[in-house]
């Protein structure tokens, strides 16, 4: 009894000794803070010009303009040179589409820390005091980071390549020196979040070597943005976003920041040097932490997977090109990571765009002003000639451009399909069933971040159904984070998901207000997989109702058959009102019949058959970061089972 006691005292020594230390340390973050932004309002954040203006980066890179002609050659044979003229004149007018915005003209001189989908504006002030969540109005600040990471740099500098026509070198030269007049360090919006910080500094670097040799760019203008890039660097190493207690890919994008920089400015100085060393230790780390041993991202979220695959690729690709290699298990997964983007791509090229989607990326290589956000294959068009395998090469076919200039070349032989076959991703809880007519995507697994919901959705046993290359039963997607609370947690609810309801219960609780977190409720199963069947269930409405969900899905030949089961024995409920939810794509036309349900999509008709009561409501999907679109959503009444078999018409 008196050795238990001890240990009883022994815990609550050490839980007083961990709080003490937490409040001291949010103590001398809070006194750092108050001090920084006295310094920083009274004197600002400088450093000596003229430490940079001898400065030129020695570092090889993607882009090697000295070899022009083979460029301009490579894209006349895929005929892309009108579509990067097009797309420069528009950045060039100040017509931007970002984040469901549309086509908007921003007028002569572009305001860097204005939601202009709104017109909320944020005033500079020290970035700590800048509030950039406001639920009570519908202002993103996703819309201001998002101009100010400057990806359209890529186009603008393919146009000039191009052309060698100074009116895009001139463009560069205008936004880069306003935005750093506009934007002064730690004093504006567009210094709130490091990660943006980052994937800034990495467009701005790529904006140097394409513009590098223009004549109409001073050497006073070169210097100001390597002390821009500089700046951007000392904050990043005193801003990393590393305290959470599972770190994603705003960390990922801190440390991919550092390493871009460190090789930029190479042995400059000891803070540079400093950068890359600890940066490319953090990347070994984070690929192992961030990716499961299968290849798939821990975030839970097909697009977020889409992104760290890209801050891993393009990061490790730069710097094998300067001598710089990772350890073997590091580039099995990163492999793995695109083979799962290979298997999860529809037979129209798309994929599900499961969990949050927010259309995030690192740079945009190509069609920067009509990239589909589902669309992940611009990344094996890179990995297909990194790695030289040939069915990456098919997927990424489209491409051809991505893997050029980043690469430096694209095979030019046509490659033939490979043949996909289903397969399990059990970390990170994708179950794929396919044949040469079907395509089902099964989502069963942990939430994001080890059970922290973060970027999760309760779209438990949900799945995406394409028939003979038409998507049918899609995920709704995501559409928005903190402009709209309310459509937020519409979006990520059960009811909105292709799986069994509970009316009043969510699978996973989740608080209105925190939007970010939801609680592991579920713990999902799968129970059984093989090339035609999945068996699984979850477990998030067994405390809440007593009962488990179970899901049988199984294709048979040119059909797909859906079992719902509400295991409970004397513990059901005979009131709860259940029902299992397919959410349709916006194109496809419903005709409602006594016996079943027809579903016709561009001449691809499908018959649904099912002897339970259903019916037809208004839904919505969005296949973007701020776009929705009205769709259609059945609704079959589950008497605690329900059997749906979608057959294909030959």
């Amino acid at each position: 009894m008196l050795k238990g006691n001890r240990y009883i005292e022994k815990a609550r020594a050490m839980s007083f000794r961990m709080l003490l230390i937490k409040v001291l340390k949010k103590l001398k973050k809070k006194i750092y803070f108050t001090l920084r932004e006295h310094y920083v309002k009274n004197f600002g954040v400088n450093i000596n010009s003229d430490d940079f203006k001898e400065f030129t980066p020695k570092c090889d890179f993607f882009i090697d303009i000295s070899q022009r002609g083979m460029y301009v050659e490579k894209l006349k044979r895929i005929n892309k040179q009108d579509e990067i003229i097009k797309d420069s004149e528009k950045i060039l007018g100040h017509v931007f589409n970002l984040l469901g915005s549309g086509d908007k003209y921003l007028g002569k001189k572009l305001t860097w820390n204005k939601d202009f989908k709104t017109d909320f504006l944020w005033s500079n002030k020290f970035y700590k005091k800048i509030r950039i969540i406001d639920l009570n109005n519908n202002s993103d600040v996703k819309v201001p980071w998002e101009l100010s990471r400057f990806q359209h740099i890529f186009t603008l500098g393919k146009a000039y390549l191009l052309t060698m026509d100074e009116k895009y070198s001139f463009e560069f030269n205008e936004e880069i020196e306003d935005w750093i007049k506009s934007n002064p360090v730690e004093m504006s919006v567009n210094w709130t979040c490091t990660m943006d910080v980052a994937i800034r500094a990495v467009n701005l670097i790529i904006g140097y070597f394409f513009f590098k040799d223009s004549k109409a760019i001073s050497k006073e203008f070169w210097t100001k943005l390597h002390k821009s890039l500089y700046l951007h660097g000392k904050f990043i190493i005193k801003n990393l976003e590393n305290e959470a207690t599972h770190r994603g890919n705003h960390y990922l994008s801190n440390i991919v920041g550092l390493i871009w920089l460190g090789i930029y400015f190479g042995d400059f100085d000891e803070n540079s040097k400093g950068w890359l060393d600890f940066a490319l230790k953090e990347l070994e780390k984070e690929m192992l932490l961030q990716v499961n041993k299968d290849g798939t991202n821990y975030e839970a979220s097909t697009s977020y997977h889409r992104l760290v695959t890209e801050l891993f690729l393009m990061t490790t690709i730069l710097c094998n090109k300067n001598h710089i290699s990772f350890s073997k298990e590091y580039m099995v997964r990163l492999e793995r990571m695109c083979e799962f983007i290979m298997n999860i791509t529809k037979p129209n090229n798309l994929s599900p765009l499961v969990g949050d989607a927010d259309d995030g990326r690192l740079t945009v290589v190509s069609n920067y002003t009509s990239w589909v956000k589902s669309d992940f294959t611009h990344l094996l068009a890179v990995a297909g000639e990194y790695f030289n395998r040939d069915d990456f090469r098919y997927y990424g076919r489209n491409y051809k451009e991505d893997a050029l200039w980043i690469i430096g070349s694209y095979k030019e032989e046509e490659v033939i399909k490979p043949i996909l076959k289903s397969k399990a991703y059990r970390s990170g809880g994708y179950y794929i069933l396919r044949n040469d007519r079907i395509y089902c995507l099964i989502r069963c697994g942990e939430l994001s971040f080890r059970g922290q919901g973060c970027h999760s959705h309760n779209d438990q046993l949900s799945f995406e159904l394409n028939l003979d290359g038409e998507d049918f039963i899609v995920d709704p997607g995501a559409y928005v984070y903190t402009a709209d609370y309310k459509k937020r947690n519409l979006f990520r609810s059960t009811e909105m998901h292709n799986t069994l309801y509970i009316e009043g219960y969510e699978q996973n609780h989740y608080e209105k207000n925190n939007l970010f977190y939801m609680k592991e409720e579920t713990f999902g199963q799968c129970l059984y997989f093989n090339d035609k069947r999945f068996v699984g269930r979850h477990f998030g409405y067994k405390d809440k109702c007593g009962v488990i969900h179970q899901r049988v899905i199984e294709i048979r030949n040119n059909q797909l058959q859906v079992i719902d089961e509400v295991i409970g024995g004397s513990n059901i409920n005979s009131h709860l009102n259940i029902a299992s939810n397919f959410i349709l794509d916006k194109d496809v036309e419903v005709l409602l019949k006594e016996e079943n349900i027809e579903l016709i999509k561009n001449n691809v008709k499908v018959t649904f058959r099912t002897s339970n009561e259903k019916k037809i409501n208004h839904g919505y999907i969005s296949k973007s970061y701020g776009d929705i679109a009205d769709s259609k959503k059945i609704e079959i009444h589950n008497n605690f089972r329900m059997v749906g078999i979608l057959c294909l018409k030959k």
